[in-house]
């Protein structure tokens, strides 16, 4: 994770909640939000109490923050991007969660275009 900061501030969660685009899946909800003159992006990631004891969020927490990870250089810089884990996220299969987390990138416009020669 080379271009990306974590989002720890409770007022860029707000403004993102706010301001910016979202969509969502069975398994998590993604809101982004343009970053002007920005580089890199910056990463927050949210899983409620309602998931789990604490056990099963830092799971979630930490195989959404791999998906991200995996996927980082796919993305677009200059965004704040907040996940937000759903109750699908701690039983779903590893390759789900990919799966959605790059779906919903595509419908965000997150995702870098390919150049075809």
């Amino acid at each position: 994770m080379n271009n990306t900061i974590f989002i720890k501030e409770n007022r860029v969660f707000r403004t993102l909640y706010g301001r910016g685009r979202s969509s969502a899946r069975r398994a998590m909800a993604v809101y982004v939000l343009k970053r002007r003159n920005q580089t890199v992006n910056r990463l927050g990631i949210t899983v409620s109490v309602k998931l789990g004891c604490a056990v099963v969020r830092n799971r979630a927490r930490r195989r959404l923050r791999e998906v991200y990870r995996l996927n980082e250089a796919r993305l677009k810089s200059g965004f704040d991007i907040v996940v937000v884990a759903r109750k699908a996220a701690a039983e779903a299969p590893f390759e789900q969660l990919q799966k959605e987390f790059l779906s919903l990138c595509r419908q965000l416009a997150l995702e870098k275009e390919e150049i075809h020669e």
